[in-house]
């Protein structure tokens, strides 16, 4: 399995023994579960902002007639919309 060295400060070695000491696992562990559920959170994170997208771009009359004053106002030049 490929490896990744990581740099911590001083401080954050000691606390990160405290943290692995108090759950019980190793450092490695800890360091390895805290970085597998941010990517788990960040892949969740673009899946909902896309299902949103898709969502608001399906129902974008509808949420124009609902909320009409955040329509943004078109300009015109030379009796043309830009």
């Amino acid at each position: 399995m490929p490896a990744l060295n990581v740099e911590f400060s001083d401080r954050e070695l000691e606390d990160l023994r405290q943290m692995a000491k108090e759950r019980g696992t190793s450092m490695k562990a800890l360091v390895r579960e805290a970085a597998a559920a941010d990517i788990v959170r960040h892949r969740a994170l673009k899946e909902g902002a896309e299902a949103f997208r898709q969502f608001f771009t399906a129902h974008a009359d509808e949420f124009a007639a609902a909320f009409p004053e955040d329509e943004p106002v078109s300009r015109t030049v030379e009796g043309r919309a830009v």
